[in-house]
C-alpha cells in the first residue's frame, strides 16, 4: 500500500471510530426508552458510513459484518422491531466485534478479531431471523391484496389484483461523488414489492467521453404492491437534490398495461424482473456501480441513506496532524519571546519621550496575546470527547455488579487541550469504576437505607480562574474514615498515635496499594487504581481533592491547567538565579524565621507553619548555586504535591507571568527536579521547577541538580 492510500486509510480508521462512538452513544439511548425517527437514522447512517469505506478499501470482513448489523439497525429504524434490551445488547456486542475487526485490519492481522466477530455475526442473524411479534420462522402471507411480509431485505410478490406504481429515476452525473449509490436505493426499492427495471442508456457518452467516476445510467420501472408514495420518496429522501424522480400511481389494470409495455420495449440485458428480493435493481445497476457492489449482499431497505454531513453541502472542518499544530505553537511560543523582550527594552523609551515606539509595543503585546490564545484554540477539544467513553462503561459494569445508575453530565462541552485531555481519560475510568464498585450501593441496600435505587453519578467540568475543574460526585456510601484509618495504621502509613484531619486521611487513598476492600474482584480491590489517578493528574501539572460525608456520598475534584504549554508561573530568586514555580502548586508564602526552624530531621529541616511541621527545601543548596557570599534565604513558599506540603526556602519573589515551557528533555536530557526551562523577556533562560520530584528528592541535599546535572 503506497503511503498516500495509507494516509487515506488512517483517515477512514479515525472516522469509523467516531462513528463507533455515536453507534455506542445512541444505542445506550435506545436502551433507555424509544427513540425518535432521526435518533435512529443518525445511528443507521453511522453503520452504513463504516460499511461504505470499508467495502471501498477492501475491508470485506467489516463490511460484510456490518451489512448484517445494518439490517437490524433498518428493522429498527422502519419500525418493524422494537429495540428491546436484547436487541440493544446484541448490538453493542456488535460495536465492540467491530471495533476489534478495524484495528485487525490496522495490524494486518484480522485473525483473531474475525474469531472473535463469528459468534457476534451468529448471534446478530439469529436475532433476524426471527419475525418481530413470533418467536420462529419468517410469517406467511398478508393476504391477497398486500405484499407479502419482509424478514430483512426480502419482500415475497404481491397479490395479482394489487396497484402499484410507475417510475422514473434519473440521477445526476455526480451522484457518486456525493457520497451516495443508486444501486443500493434500488435494491432498496425492491424491497418494497415486485419491481421491474428497464434501463435508460439515452445520456451513456461515447467510450471516448465516457467518465467511470460519473453516472450515466438512469432507470424506468414498475412497483407493484400495496406501497405509499411516502415510503418510496423516504428511499429517495437522500438524493432529492441529486436526482429527477418522477411517480405516477397505477391501479391494478393500468398496472398490467405499463409491465407490457416495459416489457416491450425492453431490449437484451436491460430488462431484468425484480420479483420480490429486488435482483432486478441489482441488475440493471452493478454494471455501473462500484467493483465492491457485486460481492456484497442486497442492502436493507433505504440503504442509500448516505452520510448526511457529505452530501449536497461543504464541512466547517479539516483534519490537521497534531505535528503541524504544535510546530505553530512553537513559533508562536518564540514570537512571545520576542515580544516580552520588547517590551523589556521598551520601558525605557517612555522617558525619552518616545510614546509612538511604546504605543506600538502595546499593540504588539495585545495582537500577540490575541494570536497565541487563537493558536491555542486550535488544540483545545471538548471534554465530552472522553466525557463519551463513559456511558457504555456504567452500561456494562452497573450490569455486572446489580447496580442501578443514572449517570449524568453538564459542562461536556468545556474544552482542554488535546494532550491534557487524552491523559486524563484513564484518571476518570479508573474513578468512575471505584464509584460504582465502591460508592454506589445496590438498589435493596439504598432502599434499606431510605434512597433512590437508582443511584446518581455526575460529572461536571467548568473554567476557574484559568483551570479547568472536573468533579466527580456519587450519592453512594461515602468513604469508611474509620477503615481507611485502621487499614492506613495495619501498613504503617501513619504512626498509632498520630490523629490526621479529614484532608489527610482521604489523601491516604491515593497510596500505593492502599485498598479497604474486603474482596478483591476483577473491578477493583488490589489498590493499583487511585495511585494511578493521582500520578496521572500530578504530571498533568494538575492536583486532585476528595471530599466525603459517610452514607451520602464521595466528590472528587480535579484541577487541571488549560494546557501544558503554557504555563502561569511565579518567578523567585535563588542566589543569582531565576527560577519559575507553577502557580497552581503553591499555597501560600511567608517571611522565613530561623525561630520557626527546628533541628534536622533525616536530612532535613522542618519549619512550623501555625500548628504543621512543614519539611524545608533549601534550593540553593539543592540547585548547587554557587555563591561567593550565599544570600541567607527570606522567603519560604509552601508548595503542595500529590497530597504534600513542603517549603521552598528562596531569596525573593519577583513577578507572575505565564511562560512558554520548553521541553528539557527533548533540547538536552532530563534531569531530576527540573520541568522544563522558558526564555524570560530579558532573553534569559529560566529552570521551571518540578514541584512534585522537589518533594521526594528533599531528603538528598548532597546531590546538586543544577548546575552540574546542566553541564
Amino acid at each position: 500500500m503506497d503511503e498516500e492510500l495509507r494516509q487515506i486509510l488512517q483517515i477512514f480508521l479515525e472516522e469509523s471510530s467516531e462513528n463507533l462512538d455515536v453507534l455506542e452513544q445512541g444505542l445506550l439511548r435506545l436502551e433507555q426508552g424509544p427513540a425518535a425517527g432521526e435518533e435512529l437514522n443518525v445511528i443507521f447512517r453511522a453503520a452504513h458510513s463504516i460499511k461504505g469505506g470499508a467495502a471501498t478499501f477492501g475491508l470485506d470482513p467489516v463490511a460484510e459484518f456490518t451489512h448484517v448489523m445494518e439490517t437490524l439497525l433498518d428493522q429498527l429504524r422502519s419500525g418493524r422491531r422494537q429495540a428491546d434490551a436484547a436487541v440493544v445488547r446484541v448490538l453493542l456486542q456488535a460495536v465492540d466485534a467491530l471495533r476489534a475487526l478495524l484495528a485487525g485490519a490496522v495490524e494486518d492481522d484480522a485473525t483473531a478479531a474475525l474469531a472473535s466477530a463469528a459468534p457476534v455475526r451468529e448471534a446478530l442473524e439469529a436475532v433476524l431471523a426471527v419475525v418481530p411479534g413470533t418467536d420462529a420462522a419468517p410469517a406467511g402471507p398478508a393476504g391477497p391484496a398486500g405484499p407479502q411480509a419482509t424478514v430483512g431485505d426480502e419482500a415475497a410478490p404481491a397479490g395479482e389484483d394489487a396497484g402499484g406504481w410507475r417510475l422514473q429515476f434519473l440521477p445526476h452525473p455526480d451522484i457518486w461523488q456525493q457520497g451516495n449509490d443508486p444501486a443500493r436505493i434500488l435494491r432498496a426499492l425492491g424491497g418494497l414489492g415486485e419491481l421491474h427495471l428497464r434501463a435508460d442508456l439515452t445520456q451513456v457518452p461515447s467510450l471516448e467521453a465516457l467518465d467511470p467516476a460519473q453516472c450515466h445510467l438512469g432507470w424506468q420501472g414498475v412497483l407493484r404492491g400495496e406501497v405509499s408514495q411516502a415510503q418510496i420518496e423516504e428511499l429517495f429522501d437522500w438524493v432529492t437534490e441529486q436526482c429527477e424522480l418522477r411517480l405516477e400511481a397505477l391501479d391494478a389494470t393500468a398496472l398490467r398495461s405499463a409491465l407490457a409495455e416495459l416489457d416491450s420495449s425492453a431490449t437484451g440485458e436491460a430488462m431484468a424482473p425484480a420479483a420480490a428480493t429486488g435482483n432486478a435493481a441489482d441488475g440493471a445497476a452493478d454494471p455501473v456501480g462500484p467493483a465492491h457492489e457485486t460481492a456484497t449482499p442486497p442492502a436493507p431497505r433505504a440503504a442509500a441513506a448516505a452520510p448526511a454531513s457529505v452530501a449536497g453541502r461543504s464541512s466547517n472542518f479539516m483534519r490537521v496532524s497534531t505535528e503541524k499544530i504544535d510546530a505553530l505553537l512553537n513559533l508562536v511560543g518564540e514570537l512571545v519571546i520576542t515580544q516580552s523582550m520588547l517590551q523589556t527594552f521598551g520601558g525605557a523609551l517612555e522617558e525619552d519621550g518616545k510614546s509612538g515606539m511604546r504605543d506600538g509595543l502595546l499593540q504588539l503585546e495585545r495582537h500577540t496575546r490575541e494570536l497565541q490564545e487563537r493558536v491555542m484554540q486550535i488544540r483545545m477539544l471538548p471534554i465530552s470527547f472522553t466525557f463519551n467513553r463513559l456511558p457504555r462503561l456504567v452500561h456494562d459494569l452497573s450490569a455486572k455488579l446489580d447496580r442501578q445508575v443514572e449517570l449524568r453530565f453538564s459542562g461536556e462541552h468545556t474544552e482542554l487541550d488535546k494532550t491534557v485531555l487524552e491523559q486524563l481519560a484513564d484518571p476518570l475510568v479508573h474513578l468512575v469504576r471505584n464509584a460504582l464498585d465502591h460508592g454506589i450501593e445496590a438498589p435493596a441496600v439504598r432502599e434499606a437505607k431510605g434512597k433512590a435505587p437508582t443511584g446518581l453519578l455526575h460529572l461536571s467540568a467548568f473554567h476557574e480562574a484559568g483551570n479547568v475543574i472536573i468533579r466527580i460526585s456519587d450519592d453512594g456510601n461515602g468513604l469508611d474514615g474509620e477503615r481507611i484509618l485502621a487499614k492506613a495504621r495495619e501498613r504503617g502509613l501513619i504512626e498509632p498515635q498520630e490523629t490526621p484531619d479529614e484532608t489527610q486521611l482521604h489523601q491516604l487513598i491515593f497510596h500505593p496499594g492502599f485498598s479497604t476492600a474486603e474482596q478483591v474482584s476483577d473491578v477493583s480491590g488490589r489498590g493499583v487504581g487511585m495511585d494511578v489517578v493521582s500520578r496521572n493528574i500530578v504530571s498533568l501539572g494538575g492536583r486532585i481533592e476528595v471530599q466525603s460525608s459517610p452514607g451520602v456520598g464521595t466528590s472528587f475534584t480535579i484541577r487541571l491547567p488549560l494546557t501544558l504549554a503554557i504555563l502561569d508561573g511565579q518567578l523567585i530568586r535563588v542566589g543569582s538565579q531565576i527560577y519559575v514555580v507553577p502557580l497552581l502548586a503553591i499555597l501560600e508564602t511567608i517571611q522565613l524565621r530561623d525561630a520557626q526552624l527546628r533541628a534536622p530531621v533525616q536530612n532535613g529541616e522542618v519549619c512550623r507553619v501555625r500548628d504543621e511541621y512543614v519539611p524545608v527545601v533549601r534550593l540553593a543548596r539543592l540547585l548547587d548555586c554557587r555563591e561567593a557570599q550565599p544570600e541567607p534565604a527570606q522567603m519560604l513558599m509552601i508548595v503542595e504535591s500529590d497530597g504534600q506540603r513542603i517549603g521552598l526556602a528562596v531569596n525573593d519573589l519577583l513577578s507572575q507571568q505565564q511562560v512558554v515551557i520548553k521541553s528539557l528533555q527533548h533540547n538536552y536530557r532530563h534531569v531530576p527536579g527540573i520541568a522544563g526551562a522558558t526564555i524570560l523577556g530579558d532573553g534569559r533562560v529560566a529552570l521551571i521547577l518540578d514541584v512534585q520530584a522537589l518533594s521526594s528528592l528533599r531528603c538528598q541535599p548532597t546531590r546538586p541538580l543544577a548546575p552540574a546535572a546542566l553541564a
